[in-house]
C-alpha cells in the first residue's frame, strides 16, 4: 500500500484544482482544499476538508504559516488568466507563490506541485504567463521540493474558461466564425494531469522536475471544434476562418467586461496565446510511465448528454442576455424623462401633482439603477432579483390603477411578461463553476 500524506490544494474549487482534489481523496490522502468560495464545494465534496482564503492576501510567508500546519504537500492549482475586478495576477500568482515558498521552506513540506503552463509559448509577455514564469523560477531556486507541471490545454467532462468557449463555439447553428482556425493546439485530458499530480505526491514521478503534459498528436483550434461539435451529436458544418484582426475588437470589449467582474474566455490574453498556438511543450521533460489520451479519447470517456449541448448554446447567450436587460431597463427609465409630463399623465388621477412627479422620476431612477447594476458582476444576482420584484411591483401597481392597459394594443403590461422570464433565465445561468 502506497503512503498517504496530507495535500493541501490551492483553487481546489476550479477545473483542475476539483479533479485533482477528488483524486488525491479517492487514493487514501487527507485533502484540505482551498479557495475563494468554498461553500458549494464543500456540500459536494464533505470528505474534503475545506479552507476559504483570497490569495491576493497572502503576500507573506506568516500568511500562509496556519494554512501550511500539519501538511506534507501543497498542489497549486489556483490562477486566473488577466487582470480583473477581483484578479490581480501579480498579487496571487507572483507574490503570493513566492511567501508560499518561504513558508513551505520553514515548515518543511515534503514536496510543492506547480500546475503551470508553457511559459515561453506565444503571449509569453502576457502578465498570466510572466507572473507563472516568475512563480516557476522562484519556485525552482526557493530550497524546496518542488515539481512544476505545464499542461497544454486541458480538456474534461466540465468545463470552463477555454473549454467552454470550444463547447459554444462547436454548437453555433451555420458556418463557425474563427480567428487562428489554423493555431495548433496541444490538449491533455484533466484526468491524465490529475494521475501526473498523484503520482508526484507519492514519488513515482522525481522531484525538482519540470515536465510538460500534452498528448502525442498534432490539431489545430479548427480541428477541436470539429472535435467538440461530433462529441455533441451535432452534424458537420463548414468552418469560416476570419482573419486575426477581427478577433481585436471582440477581445477589448471582452477586456473592458473584465473590469466590470466578467472573466471571459476571448479576453486579450487568451486571443495572444491562440495567435501563436499552443505547443505540446518545448520547457519541460515527458513524465516516465504515463501516456497521455489523445483529445478524442479523452472526450469520448465521457459521452455528451443534452445538459452539455444546453450549455454549449447558452453559454454565448449569457452576456447576449445580460446586455439585453441592461438595455431595456435603461431604456424604460430614458425614455420617458424625454416627455415627463406624458409619462406622468396616467397616474394624475390618483395621486397628488407633488406625488406624481416624485414616483414618475423615482421609477424611472430604479429602471436606470437596475440596467446599470446588472452589468456589474458582483451586484447582478441582486440586479436580476430587483427586476422581478420591481416588474411584479408595477405589474400589480398598474392593474389596481388602470387595469385596462392590459388590453392595450401595445401591450406594455403583456411585455414586460417576457423580460421577467429573461431575468429568470439569467439568474438560473449565472453560474461559472
Amino acid at each position: 500500500m502506497s503512503q498517504r500524506f496530507s495535500v493541501l490544494v490551492l483553487g481546489a474549487t476550479g477545473f483542475i484544482g476539483s479533479v485533482i482534489a477528488g483524486r488525491l481523496r479517492e487514493e487514501g490522502h487527507a485533502v484540505t482544499g482551498l479557495g475563494r468560495h468554498p461553500d458549494r464545494a464543500r456540500n459536494q465534496h464533505p470528505d474534503i476538508r475545506w479552507l476559504k482564503a483570497d490569495l491576493n492576501d497572502l503576500g507573506r510567508a506568516g500568511d500562509w504559516a496556519p494554512l501550511l500546519r500539519d501538511q506534507d504537500v501543497v498542489v497549486n492549482c489556483a490562477g486566473a488568466l488577466q487582470n480583473g475586478l477581483h484578479d490581480d495576477l501579480a498579487a496571487a500568482q507572483e507574490r503570493a507563490m513566492l511567501a508560499l515558498y518561504e513558508a513551505a521552506k520553514q515548515a518543511g513540506l515534503r514536496l510543492v506541485i506547480q500546475i503551470s503552463a508553457n511559459t515561453m509559448d506565444a503571449g509569453a509577455e502576457t502578465a498570466f504567463l510572466s507572473t507563472k514564469r516568475a512563480a516557476d523560477r522562484a519556485l525552482a531556486s526557493s530550497g524546496v521540493p518542488y515539481i512544476i507541471l505545464r499542461p497544454a490545454v486541458v480538456i474534461g467532462r466540465n468545463a470552463f474558461g477555454g473549454t467552454a468557449l470550444l463547447r459554444s463555439l462547436s454548437a453555433l447553428p451555420g458556418p463557425i466564425p474563427l480567428a487562428y482556425a489554423d493555431s495548433p493546439v496541444a490538449t491533455v485530458s484533466v484526468e491524465d494531469v490529475a494521475t501526473c499530480v498523484a503520482r508526484a505526491v507519492t514519488g513515482m514521478i522525481p522531484a525538482d522536475g519540470d515536465y510538460d503534459l500534452a498528448a502525442a498528436e498534432d490539431m489545430s483550434f479548427r480541428d477541436l471544434v470539429t472535435l467538440h461539435r461530433a462529441w455533441l451529436g451535432l452534424p458537420p458544418a463548414r468552418i469560416l476562418a476570419l482573419p486575426g484582426f477581427l478577433a481585436g475588437p471582440v477581445s477589448a470589449l471582452a477586456d473592458l467586461a473584465g473590469k466590470f467582474g466578467w472573466r471571459s474566455a476571448m479576453r486579450s490574453t487568451a486571443i495572444a496565446v491562440m495567435a501563436g498556438g499552443v505547443s505540446s511543450g518545448r520547457q519541460g521533460a515527458v513524465p516516465a510511465g504515463v501516456t497521455f489520451m489523445k483529445a478524442s479519447q479523452a472526450l469520448a470517456r465521457h459521452p455528451a448528454g443534452v445538459q452539455d449541448l444546453w450549455f454549449a448554446r447558452l453559454y454565448l447567450l449569457k452576456p447576449l442576455i445580460v446586455v439585453v436587460l441592461s438595455i431595456f431597463w435603461m431604456l424604460s427609465g430614458l425614455i420617458p424623462l424625454f416627455d415627463p409630463a406624458g409619462a406622468a399623465s396616467f397616474l394624475r388621477p390618483f395621486m397628488p401633482v407633488a406625488a406624481v412627479w416624485f414616483v414618475t422620476f423615482a421609477t424611472c431612477a430604479v429602471d436606470i439603477a437596475l440596467g446599470l447594476a446588472v452589468l456589474y458582476r458582483p451586484w447582478t444576482r441582486r440586479a436580476l432579483l430587483g427586476m422581478l420584484i420591481v416588474s411584479a411591483a408595477y405589474l400589480a401597481g398598474g392593474t389596481i390603477l388602470t387595469p385596462g392597459l392590459w388590453l392595450d394594443p401595445l401591450g406594455p403590461f403583456v411585455k414586460v411578461l417576457p423580460s421577467m422570464v429573461l431575468a429568470g433565465v439569467a439568474i438560473a445561468i449565472l453560474e461559472e463553476r
